[in-house]
This record gives C-alpha cells, sequence and structure tokens, in this order.
C-alpha cells in the first residue's frame, strides 16, 4: 500500500508525534515511539473523530491520521488479493514462465485470468517469469521479442539472497530494452518487479 502520514500516536500511556505507514500488512509508526502492529494481531480496528483505533493484546493504539481514517480502516479490513495489487483484470490473458507457485495459479483462475504456461501469446497483456538464478534472467530477451507493445513483465525473485538481487534483476530488464516501474510483494519470500517496454519505443 505504501501510505504514510504525519501524525500523533497514544500509546501504553505516551504520546508521541511521527509517522505512520500503512503496508501491504502491518502499521508501521516512527516517531519517539516506535511502533509495528501487523494486520494478523489487530483484534479490534474502529473509527473515531479522525482516529485510526487499533487494539491488539498488547493494548490500545490510537493513531491521529485525521481524513486518512477510514480509508486505512476499509483498507486493513479488505486488502486487495495479489492479483489486484499486481493489476490484471478478468478475462485478461497471463502467460507464465518458470516455477511459479501453484497458489498464484489458483488465485488467477479464482479472478477468471487464464494463465499460458511456457508460452507468450500475442494477445497476452500479462508476463510472469519465475527466477531463482542469473541463468533464469537470460530468457528476457526472448521475452522483449515476443511481447506486445503495452505488454508488463513481472519478475519474480527471492528476497534477501546473493545468487540474484534486485539490482540483477533491474540489469537484465534495461540490457533487454525494458524500464522497470513498479515493485511489489508476492510472497513472504519472493518480490516482483515489472517492467515494461519504454513508451519512446512502443
Amino acid at each position: 500500500m505504501g501510505q504514510e502520514v504525519q501524525c500523533t500516536l497514544r500509546f501504553d500511556g505516551k504520546t508521541s508525534r511521527g509517522k505512520a505507514l500503512l503496508e501491504s500488512k502491518e502499521i508501521l509508526f516512527r516517531g519517539d515511539v516506535r511502533l509495528r502492529i501487523p494486520f494478523a494481531n489487530i483484534q479490534k480496528l474502529e473509527v473515531r473523530n479522525g482516529d485510526l483505533q487499533v487494539r491488539t493484546r498488547d493494548g490500545l493504539a490510537v493513531l491521529a491520521v485525521g481524513p486518512k481514517a477510514e480509508q486505512w480502516q476499509h483498507k486493513i479490513l479488505h486488502p486487495k488479493s495479489l492479483v489486484e495489487k499486481l493489476g490484471l483484470k478478468p478475462g485478461e490473458i497471463a502467460a507464465i514462465l518458470g516455477a511459479i507457485p501453484a497458489s498464484f495459479l489458483a488465485e488467477l483462475a479464482a479472478n477468471r485470468v487464464k494463465a499460458t504456461k511456457g508460452r507468450v501469446l500475442a494477445e497476452s497483456p500479462w508476463i510472469f517469469l519465475a527466477t531463482e538464478s542469473l541463468a533464469d534472467l537470460d530468457k528476457l530477451k526472448s521475452i522483449r521479442t515476443s511481447m506486445s507493445s503495452a505488454a508488463g513483465v513481472w519478475i519474480i525473485y527471492p528476497k534477501g539472497v546473493k545468487t540474484i538481487t534486485e539490482n540483477d534483476v533491474r540489469g537484465a530488464g534495461l540490457r533487454a530494452g525494458l524500464v522497470d516501474v513498479k515493485v511489489a510483494g508476492f510472497s513472504d519470500t519472493h518480490t516482483a518487479l515489472k517492467f515494461v517496454i519504454p513508451k519512446n519505443k512502443r
């Protein structure tokens, strides 16, 4: 989600001015008091007069985020699915290259996105390339030649490993004639980086 608001936090008898961040799976607060609230730990969530009241087993945290309070409450209670976060819509076609988790394939099917494995159709607006090593990135050049001008390529790669890093993925994309435009958390273990053909070359 990546939203942030300068606000006041009241928690555990203390009041602190700082920055509240709404992430995809947690609320963070950075100020004199630092707080991390995973969505999974929230027992009750209410909005009162611009205050987001978040109760966990550790107590009640009150974030004075103002007009954002109801929006944050909705996003926490009704998070987007991974398919929605990645931008896919029902009826679209996604090309699947590499070892994409079965859970994601099932989510595509549940959202009425057709998956084609091992090949990129001319009408595919989305391409997913699963990578675990630098060698897997070599496929990008052939993908670039077969993708439509408006297509997006999501490269899925593991987090926190030295064998393939974000810089490796971004560099491979640039060498293939693509430009990165968005990053998203794909799972607890993998990140997704989106590439497109530059506008001046479409």
